[in-house]
């Protein structure tokens, strides 16, 4: 027994030791390694904002407005047909258009106040008897733009536009027509009332019918204006004093047609519907003015030789225009037959009728009237 005790001190030494070993071993830390910096996902590039376009402005719609003469927007003459040119601005320039009637000359400075008050862009007014009340607010409303059918101021307004037509040479084309067409050598015509754009056309178609006759040795009459007469201003004639009773016109009509006139240029808008009906009852013929008489009272066609044409739409949509490009200035527009202003209409039923001859004659006359060689009888 005494010799094994050295040995299990031995082993005993031997597992201590171990103890201590593996002690000392589990004791001693394991270096954490330094953490990697973090680093951020890749990401891709932003797109470069556009910029937000600024609205462009609406356009200003222009409006153009008209204040007609007595005898209503609907009166298949003046008035119908400067309608007819504001209703072309309408449709091709987007102007937006309004139209107030004159009913008796009191409505006149009525409407034109009220279109101011609305703020139209440009009033136009129709007729020679709005030349007053056109020019005593075009005065008191200098930045207010006008334009005013049949009249023209002397000197020109700086914000009024005349629309003048040289209707004298038109309807001495139609005198001419007349001249030679007439079967019983008379013909015939008269006015509404005594005012400078009717007795233009009068004196036209008289001095004509006299070239026609100094042209071909006859000697046609005509009744109801006399250019030589010196009464009441620059010649006279018959008048009935409006331009609204059809029953005037057919009672002049009936008179002149008695009388032994088949040919009558009646020179007052809607009376001459009265005209149209009286000379289709006793088979005479009928030279319409303004416009074409054919389509504006299409239910009298069978008695126009033809019709005086004043292209007022025409103007009229020009003068709107001139204010959509911002060009418009006062002054004078004067339609002629070398500007195709005024005219004469197709000879539509009696296109058969009139002989070759007569039409070639009509074509050289025009040409001298626009080359200066004829004179129509009115002072320019």
């Amino acid at each position: 027994m005494k010799q094994r005790k050295p040995l299990y001190t031995l082993l005993l030494l031997i597992v201590l030791l171990s103890l201590v070993v593996s002690a000392c071993a589990k004791a001693t830390p394991t270096p954490t390694p330094a953490p990697k910096p973090t680093e951020k996902p890749t990401e891709a590039p932003k797109p470069t904002p556009k910029p937000t376009p600024t609205p462009a402005p609406a356009k200003k719609v222009i409006k153009a407005c008209q204040v007609t003469d007595i005898g209503g927007i609907d009166d298949r003459s003046f008035n119908a047909t400067a309608w007819k040119g504001m209703q072309m601005a309408h449709e091709k320039l987007g102007v937006e258009v309004k139209y107030l009637e004159s009913q008796q000359q009191a409505d006149y400075a009525t409407n034109i106040q009220e279109f101011i008050n609305e703020g139209c862009d440009i009033i136009i007014t129709v007729g020679f008897m709005l030349g007053d009340a056109t020019k005593e607010y075009a005065q008191k409303y200098p930045d207010q733009k006008f334009a005013i059918v049949d009249f023209a101021y002397d000197p020109p307004l700086p914000n009024v536009l005349g629309l003048v037509f040289s209707v004298d040479e038109a309807s001495f084309l139609a005198g001419y027509v007349a001249g030679g067409m007439t079967k019983t050598g008379k013909v015939a015509t008269f006015g509404g009332i005594k005012i400078p754009p009717v007795t233009q056309f009068m004196v036209g178609y008289e001095q004509g019918v006299k070239y026609y006759n100094k042209k071909h040795g006859t000697n046609v009459e005509v009744l109801g204006w006399q250019t030589d007469l010196k009464k009441e201003g620059f010649g006279d004639g018959v008048f009935v004093g409006n331009f609204e009773s059809t029953d005037d016109g057919r009672r002049v009509a009936e008179s002149f047609m008695d009388e032994g006139a088949d040919i009558i240029l009646p020179v007052a808008g809607p009376v001459g519907l009265g005209t149209a009906a009286a000379v289709k009852e006793r088979g005479a013929m009928m030279i319409g003015v303004d416009t074409d008489w054919y389509i504006s009272a299409p239910e009298y066609k069978d008695v126009y030789l033809t019709s005086v044409l004043k292209n007022m739409d025409v103007a009229v949509f020009q003068a709107v225009k001139m204010v959509v490009d911002g060009t418009f200035k006062g002054g004078v527009y004067v339609g002629t037959l070398a500007n195709n202003g005024v005219g004469i209409a197709p000879y539509h039923e009696f296109e058969d009728k009139v002989p070759a001859e007569l039409k070639a004659e009509v074509e050289q006359v025009k040409e001298g009237i626009i080359k200066g060689e004829i004179s129509t009888g009115w002072p320019k």
